[in-house]
């Protein structure tokens, strides 16, 4: 059975999400403590992690970063009160899934968490590139004229949708959806920001803007 942990040290929120969660079938474990919870992650025995940002002895972006620097790709879904478009940025930029405002509908959290478990675990080898770019999936290594440049998980991720539609122009909607998972929110300049991100790693003339519509990799 599908077990998921709980990172939540509001009693109030953690009862109610795994009272949700268990009556749809998943298991649940709940810490209540940051380094107990990337210690959880890492042992191997949950499937997905609703993480709160605000937890004591590692902060929930501590213990993102500290997650996807011994390697895991365990998916992660942020659960927080903050809402600022930093707040989203930062949490997607140290690699989580999906982004999940407190208060929170739980029908809608249920939802994203069947989303992120029914994505695919990527085998074997797997390098995208075009023109000087090339980008080695599963690695998560990206280089640029041959000179390895660090990419952050959600400016890999931009890259890698980018080159596989090279040449064709991407609205931020499309962005949005297939790159953090998320629907479009009219009021975000994620997309954007990321846009300018990327293009300062790459090079401005590969992300081209194309006016009304969105962007094109060239």
């Amino acid at each position: 059975m599908t077990r998921i942990l709980i990172a939540e040290d509001e009693e109030r929120i953690s009862a109610f999400v795994a009272k949700g969660l268990e009556a749809a079938g998943y298991q649940t474990l709940i810490v209540d403590d940051g380094a107990e919870a990337l210690d959880t992650a890492l042992s191997g025995e949950v499937d997905l992690v609703l993480l709160d940002v605000g937890l004591p002895s590692l902060d929930g972006f501590e213990v993102l970063r500290s997650l996807r620097g011994q390697g895991s790709s365990l998916p992660v879904i942020m659960l927080t009160a903050r809402t600022s478009t930093r707040d989203t940025v930062d949490g997607l930029d140290a690699g989580a899934n999906d982004y999940v405002a407190k208060p929170f509908k739980f029908d809608e959290l249920l939802a994203r968490v069947r989303s992120r478990l029914r994505e695919p675990v990527p085998l074997g080898t797997i390098t995208v590139a075009h023109g000087e770019v090339s980008l080695d999936v599963l690695a998560r290594r990206a280089t640029v004229g041959g000179r390895e440049v660090d990419l952050s998980a959600r400016e890999f991720a931009l890259a890698e949708e980018f080159i596989r539609h090279a040449g064709q122009v991407l609205s931020r909607e499309q962005l949005l959806s297939r790159v953090w998972g998320l629907d479009f929110d009219p009021t975000s300049n994620v997309v954007d920001v990321y846009v300018r991100y990327l293009r300062s790693k790459v090079g401005p003339a590969h992300i081209v803007t194309v006016r009304g519509a969105g962007y094109r990799w060239e």
